[in-house]
């Protein structure tokens, strides 16, 4: 079973040396638990994707810790830059033209590269420690419900590698926007994540730069550019069914949950009943999510019904709803 480490410094040089040798670590980020190697050892991150059952068509994100590593790996232009320094160390990813040095099982063979650097104090003493950037999709089995605590990764990887960093629950809950910033007048939204379409757009107000969302073009490709796009992902194991609003019931099947996205005014939720926030907060919502995801799968239900966030344009509701549709991939009623 994965040893679970306390981040000291002398487990901390270990997991660093780990990595450099070409072995894998999982470790905290603010968004998800990564299952980390190292992103220019190309036999290190092929491990990642036997140990995951991830097919090699879906690209990795690479994780650097300072900015300035980053023009070693990727072109950028002068939007990419202006996101960077806005966002990073953040929850966005920004997809480039990838340089030489990358691997091509870490691109799915594309030409590009997505990059951040994570904002979690944890991971980044480990980036500067390992002095290699790290190659890290999230530590869970291909397509499940992706871990946002150190023993979240033990209970479905455990047994698959050796070493986990705790970081102790993640801060956003879901992972990071992904956008490609290929072309310096035109951001397209690949993945919804913890930056907002809404902070994207001021962030380049005045700039003369279009912030879209991929699904407003034509578009099955944009899923060659970034991870998580699959129609089905980060599902549990029990039937979700998404429901527009939960209402009261009398009468709840003990084989049935129910995930309120708020918890019901004056009522008390029974045991096979959940709320992602306590007075409707989106941020503590996608926070979460996940974690609720996987005790209700846990219980041995037959089906679980959950409730979508209140819909409003460019907000964190976008990424809460698109983890829902992806993991239930069914129809709402």
């Amino acid at each position: 079973m994965a040893r679970i480490y306390q981040p000291t410094a002398r487990n901390l040089a270990h997991l660093a040396r780990v990595l450099r040798r070409g072995g894998l670590v999982a470790i905290p980020t603010e968004t998800v638990y990564g299952l980390a190697a190292n992103a220019l050892d190309a036999r290190a991150c092929r491990r990642i994707f036997r140990v995951k059952g991830r097919p090699a068509r879906d690209p990795l994100i690479v994780h650097v810790g300072h900015i300035n590593q980053v023009d070693a790996l990727a072109g950028f232009n002068e939007t990419a830059w202006h996101l960077a320094r806005t966002f990073w160390p953040g929850p966005l990813t920004l997809i480039l033209p990838k340089k030489p040095v990358v691997p091509a099982v870490v691109t799915a063979g594309l030409d590009t590269v997505a990059l951040r650097i994570p904002a979690h104090q944890e991971a980044l003493w480990l980036l500067h420690q390992a002095r290699v950037p790290l190659a890290a999709p999230s530590a869970n089995p291909f397509g499940y419900i992706s871990p946002t605590t150190a023993r979240h990764v033990q209970e479905t990887l455990g047994r698959k590698i050796r070493h986990i960093l705790d970081g102790g629950p993640c801060k956003h809950g879901i992972e990071s926007t992904v956008v490609d910033a290929r072309d310096p007048k035109r951001c397209v939204i690949l993945r919804a994540g913890a930056v907002t379409a809404a902070q994207l757009r001021a962030a380049l107000r005045g700039r003369k730069v279009k912030v879209v969302s991929a699904r407003k073009r034509a578009g099955g490709r944009a899923g060659l550019r970034a991870p998580g796009l699959l129609s089905r992902h980060y599902s549990p194991r029990t039937r979700l069914h998404l429901v527009r609003s939960l209402g009261a019931s009398a009468d709840l099947p003990a084989e049935t949950g129910r995930i309120f996205f708020r918890k019901p005014a004056g009522a008390k939720l029974r045991e096979n009943e959940w709320s992602l926030s306590t007075r409707g907060s989106l941020a503590e919502a996608a926070r979460r999510l996940y974690a609720v995801l996987r005790e209700a799968d846990a219980r041995g239900l037959r089906r679980i019904e959950a409730e979508l966030a209140p819909a409003t344009e460019g907000s964190l509701a976008e990424a809460i709803n698109d983890r829902l549709r992806r993991a239930a991939a069914r129809r709402i009623r």
